[in-house]
């Protein structure tokens, strides 16, 4: 929606209100008018080279037809080994009846968010859902409440959606649409046999027939050889096994040898099959890197270092010590031999490419040198650019790294115009950036590996992927432990013990916060040390009011505000008596809340601090309404809700509509106040977040 149409929406609902027209706004929330919102579309394109399934696609074309109503969604299991065309399948299905799912097409690769084996499900569920619309700030941060988020948003809707690399039925049940109307295409190495309860079909996907192999080679090589040298293209077909994902890289191979002879190059396969002993798609992928230029060889040889499933310029970029610009043509070439596959986003290498192209590199580098080069160029990148994105996203905060200069030779930095482009960036490169904290502490560089943890600290407060920050801050954790370096042992702590209090691990989060204090104490009293001692009181307090214990929380605020004045942190005292303000509002101390709210507002204006005085006065009118001065509160929830408006923030908007409805209904304005309230709800529309009429923000 744009600028303007948002920042009217209160002002349209209480024009409406004073022109006595209030059914506009019933019909605005009951969705005459509701914001459009794009259809989600989340495959890639049509490739012209798909070629047969008609079987399968049957099957799944009779399963479609013949599923009966009140079943739930219907569950395609697409089952069959590592490269033989599963996915593509599940892509071509999903485009083709796309038609009959009108309300969009969503994909979710489990293997990405996989660590160790195991996915965390509540990711998935949110890459749903942000698929769906939902601004990620509006996710609920249980598993619970982000599946009671997905019913909701899919009850009344008819879906595909793509579930890539399931490995046991549980990671897939809670991915499924509430609606009997929608379609779910998964993808398994093996069948799935706990998906009970759910309308599931398994199709097993085999190798493609030699006869179909060798027409999806015409696809991809319009070459008269295969029609010359029928034998050699029915042998090369054969030598393939039948798997697309070899059928490519081989296709590429003869369009790069135009001169030679079809029989001439599968003879030299078979020779180097018979020769070496190994099978003839690894003869077939061995042939197409031979070919390489030394650069796409090395760089062939190195990606199954880079962490992250995408490979962009500037990654390979680091890997081979170049310029951006001539890693693109190396990556492109690599492309053209079928050894990665080209995405919109970025490239890909498949599973089966990867391991082929590990073995080659423990080959020709058995001592890992390059290997372990290549991770360390990664890391240092890594570390730097997060760095500076999140000084861009933070500004200047409380951290003990620092920002390293680059290496000579090093690739150059990623620009960044600004905060948005470098919170957009800390996202887009989440996967890679919590991989190199483990690749860091698993080669040795244990700064490296918590000092990473700190950008991904801004990174997880607005996109809280639960399964990855927690596996990371432990990484953190231990990594800080080895340097034995006690700022970083505190600071590591107290950002792990957040995302497990979150989640409800309350005893778990104590513990840590335990450990951060008993180290703190051995801290220094120069300032930054004094201010990190306060922090850790502080985490202590927010767990403490995170499980209502009220008394306690303000105590330990309390504690940290008297560190803080004590170095005269200005902005540490501010935030304590926020802190204190907002717990004695929790708690029911209107008084006692209105009193600190004011305190702390009035620091906040003093300070030029925008956000804060946003917060504060937000908070301050609260107070006031609920201990009797509404007359007070007014203005502040006003200057609030401009504030939200200028900053973008849908969700604080949100709240400060719904404090004007409160405050209405406390001056008999019942029509005001549902003029603010449905303002309210069709924000929550817009992003993707009104589930009912009593959603909270």
């Amino acid at each position: 929606m744009a600028e303007e149409t948002r920042n009217s929406l209160d002002g349209r609902a209480e024009a409406v209100v004073q022109a006595g027209r209030i059914g506009e706004l019933h019909q605005h929330w009951h969705g005459a008018v509701a914001p459009a919102r794009s259809v989600p579309f989340q495959i890639p394109p049509a490739l012209a080279r798909f070629e047969d399934r008609a079987d399968e696609q049957e099957r799944i074309s009779r399963a479609v037809e013949e599923h009966p109503a009140q079943r739930g969604p219907l569950v395609i299991a697409l089952t069959g080994i590592g490269g033989i065309g599963k996915t593509a399948l599940g892509f071509h299905v999903a485009r083709r009846l796309a038609d009959r799912y009108p309300d969009g097409v969503l994909y979710v690769d489990l293997d990405d968010l996989r660590r160790d084996g195991v996915v965390e499900v509540s990711d998935a569920v949110g890459e749903l859902l942000t698929g769906l619309g939902m601004a990620p700030e509006w996710l609920e941060k249980s598993f619970g409440g982000r599946t009671k988020q997905l019913w909701t948003s899919t009850r009344d809707k008819r879906l595909v959606v793509v579930v890539d690399n399931a490995r046991v039925g549980t990671e897939v049940l809670p991915l499924l649409p509430a609606s009997d109307g929608s379609l779910v295409i998964v993808t398994s190495q093996g069948a799935l046999y706990d998906l009970e309860g759910t309308a599931a079909v398994e199709v097993p996907v085999g190798p493609l027939s030699v006869d179909h192999a060798v027409r999806l080679l015409g696809h991809l090589v319009d070459d008269p050889r295969l029609t010359a040298e029928p034998a050699a293209a029915l042998d090369l077909a054969r030598g393939c096994g039948g798997l697309p994902a070899a059928i490519q890289v081989a296709g590429q191979w003869v369009r790069k040898y135009r001169r030679r002879s079809l029989s001439r190059l599968v003879a030299e396969l078979t020779d180097e099959l018979h020769g070496k002993g190994i099978p003839m798609v690894e003869a077939v992928w061995d042939a197409a890197y031979g070919a390489l230029s030394p650069e796409a060889a090395r760089l062939y040889r190195l990606l199954p270092q880079h962490p992250g499933p995408v490979i962009e310029e500037p990654v390979a970029a680091v890997l081979l010590g170049c310029e951006p610009v001539l890693a693109g043509d190396v990556l492109e070439e690599l492309e053209h031999a079928g050894l990665l596959d080209g995405r919109p986003e970025g490239w890909r290498m498949h599973g089966l490419l990867r391991g082929h192209a590990d073995r080659l590199a423990r080959q020709q580098d058995p001592d890992g040198g390059e290997r372990l080069a290549g991770r360390r160029s990664l890391t240092a990148w890594y570390r730097r650019q997060a760095a500076r994105a999140d000084l861009l996203a933070a500004g200047a905060r409380m951290t003990f790294a620092g920002i390293p200069e680059p290496a000579a030779g090093a690739a150059p930095d990623v620009g960044f115009t600004g905060k948005p482009e470098a919170l957009r960036w800390l996202e887009s490169q989440r996967h890679a950036l919590y991989g190199c904290v483990r690749m860091a502490f698993e080669d040795g560089l244990y700064e490296d590996s918590w000092a990473l943890c700190e950008p991904l600290w801004t990174h997880f407060l607005d996109h809280p992927h639960y399964a990855d920050v927690i596996d990371a801050f432990r990484t953190g954790v231990a990594a800080a432990d080895r340097t034995e370096y006690l700022p970083a042992m505190v600071r590591m702590r107290c950002q792990l013990a957040r995302p497990l209090w979150e989640q409800g691990r309350y005893e778990e989060a104590a513990e840590h916060l335990r450990h951060a204090r008993n180290a703190a104490e051995a801290l220094g009293g120069s300032a930054p040390e004094q201010k990190l001692r306060a922090s850790t009181v502080e985490f202590r307090g927010l767990l403490k009011a995170e499980a209502g214990d009220w008394a306690g929380a303000a105590a330990d605020f309390e504690a940290s505000k008297a560190i803080h004045e004590e170095i005269g942190n200005a902005y540490g005292v501010l935030l304590q008596t926020y802190l204190l303000g907002r717990t004695a509002l929790r708690s029911g101390r209107y008084q006692e809340a209105a009193v600190l709210l004011r305190r702390a507002h009035d620091m906040a204006c003093d300070q030029e601090r925008e956000r804060m005085t946003a917060r504060t006065g937000f908070e301050l009118g609260r107070a006031l309404r609920l201990s009797g001065s509404p007359e007070e509160a007014e203005p502040l929830a006003r200057a609030a809700l401009e504030g939200a408006r200028r900053r973008g923030s849908r969700t604080e908007e949100v709240r400060v509509l719904e404090e004007l409805a409160e405050l209405a209904d406390t001056r008999g304005e019942t029509q005001a106040a549902e003029a603010h309230r449905t303002a309210a709800r069709l924000i929550a529309i817009e992003c993707g977040a009104a589930a009912s009429e009593d959603h909270n923000s």
